[in-house]
């Protein structure tokens, strides 16, 4: 029994219909990014604002906060218990600072603005969503005011997404990554070995091929499809409903393939973690990855520490030759190198393990200004050109390969893309730890025993869900703290003596 103490137990009994709620809502959020049409947005963005609403008065209701403030004061409760009171708590202290109709605004606003923000990205025209994202960093700024914060606004949203993460923990990493990144970047232009570009990059392919090709990937690595499922979307995601329903998407541009396997593998690190989480904890406030931060780590581990590793390039040779004719003329080696191109691109989600970082510093570095009110959403565009052409030394074009790229603004989630680079930098500590106690990761990927790496994982992170913050779930799984230097040995044992 993980529940024992009768408080937490008529707690967790109160709680479900706010999880119910929220699993209503998650599934909204599901049909607004696939199937809904699209004139359907204004009504939807009054329903989940109004629900966004109902959710945070259920959480407040006296006798539901009264009973975790009973719990706080109980003493002898195990983990799990205080698992449930230390989120709950934290939640309910988010929600008292916030006015409902704060609540309802940011809601309502971010539901119009995904639809402004596809627009604009097909258009290529930032004015569409320029007064959408100035009010989503207005009522972000207002957000910060009402939680408090010490230092700098930008702390109080940053904590939103990883429980106590703050500027100073990320200045830490990037001030280690950034620098030992430009280094490795310059050698391997240099050596030429991972090249900068590769034939297959411009094979244009047929989307019926690929989706045989991504189902039966997601098969060899164990995707439960009674319980999850993969579909497409303008932007892979992943939305976990519950234990036992868990979805993914990716998508489907005709060119280049790997990026819609790796969206895929990557999406399954994600899936992966929602799906092992201890059953018993269903429908309870611990009933999903604690961070994006860790969640991060999950996925980028499986796309990068596994996908694009040489262990796992026959499998996927494999896979692609029984489905696609062109790739048949392409050894394991050509393969590799194709997966693992590394030269300055301008997207994001395209990036290579060299320079992804360089793209979510650039964001946390705009995000912290905007916050701050040091510059204005109007200058975003030329900034981000100016700032992406002195980190990567290329320059955006189109608004699309600019500033438009990315979905999570319009979502409101400013603070979010720095756990981008902390689920790197875990997923590296992670790994570390792994090889030694499975004894040789890389054997274990080229033997296809993919269960026993999904097994460590749910028992080191994946069963605990919210049990515990996410700095303490780091330590114990890896026995230390956040460590990037984990992350610049990977980069150089990767990509300097071409180990991995």
């Amino acid at each position: 029994m993980v529940f024992e103490n009768e408080v937490v137990k008529e707690i967790i009994r109160k709680y479900r219909v706010i999880w119910a709620l929220n699993h209503a809502m998650g599934l909204m959020g599901w049909d607004s990014e696939t199937y809904m049409p699209r004139e359907g947005v204004s009504e939807r963005a009054i329903a989940r604002a109004e629900l966004s609403v109902l959710s945070q008065k259920l959480l407040l209701q006296p006798d539901f906060v009264e009973l975790v403030e009973k719990a706080k004061g109980i003493e002898g409760l195990n983990e799990y218990e205080q698992g449930v009171v230390r989120v709950l708590d934290r939640e309910i202290t988010i929600m008292k600072k916030l006015p409902p109709e704060h609540v309802y605004e940011f809601s309502r606003v971010t539901q119009e603005a995904f639809e402004a923000w596809r627009v604009a990205r097909e258009k290529d025209d930032f004015n569409i969503f320029k007064p959408y994202l100035e009010k989503i960093v207005e009522l972000s700024r207002k957000t910060a005011e009402y939680l408090g914060y010490e230092e700098h606004p930008y702390n109080a949203l940053l904590d939103l997404y990883e429980e106590g993460l703050r500027i100073r923990d990320m200045d830490q990493v990037y001030d280690s990554i950034i620098p030992h990144s430009k280094m490795v970047l310059e050698k391997v232009m240099g050596e030429g070995y991972y090249p900068s570009h590769h034939e297959l990059e411009k094979v244009r392919y047929e989307r019926d091929p690929f989706e045989k090709v991504n189902k039966e990937i997601l098969d060899l690595l164990g995707y439960p499809w009674s319980r999850a499922r993969l579909n497409v979307s303008p932007h892979p995601f992943t939305i976990g409903l519950g234990i036992k329903d868990v979805r993914i998407t990716t998508r489907y541009e005709g060119v280049d393939f790997k990026n819609t396997i790796y969206s895929v593998i990557h999406e399954f690190g994600h899936a992966t973690y929602e799906l092992q989480i201890d059953e018993r904890l269903m429908a309870t406030p611990l009933a999903t990855g604690v961070s994006m931060g860790v969640h991060e780590s999950q996925s980028r581990f499986w796309e990068n520490i596994i996908g694009r590793s040489r262990a796992f390039i026959p499998h996927l040779k494999k896979i692609l030759d029984k489905h696609v004719d062109f790739t048949r003329n392409y050894s394991e080696e050509d393969l590799y190198r194709y997966v693992n191109t590394v030269r300055p691109g301008l997207i994001r989600v395209e990036a290579d393990e060299v320079t992804y970082n360089f793209h979510t510093y650039l964001r946390y570095q705009l995000e912290k200004l905007l916050i701050a009110g040091e510059i204005r959403v109007s200058d975003l565009p030329e900034l981000w050109a100016d700032e992406m052409e002195r980190l990567l030394g290329v320059r955006p074009k189109t608004h699309k390969e600019g500033v438009l790229q990315d979905i999570h603004w319009s979502h409101g989630s400013i603070g979010y893309f720095p756990t981008y680079t902390l689920g790197n930098v875990l997923a590296a500590q992670i790994r570390a730890k792994i090889d030694v106690e499975l004894n040789g990761l890389a054997e274990k990927v080229m033997e296809g025993d993919f269960q026993a790496i999904k097994e460590h994982l749910r028992e080191k992170i994946h069963r605990w869900g919210s049990t515990f913050p996410p700095k303490v779930l780091v330590e114990k799984a890896t026995g230390e703290p956040v460590n990037p230097e984990y992350f610049n040995n990977y980069l150089s044992e990767k990509f300097l003596s071409k180990k991995i």
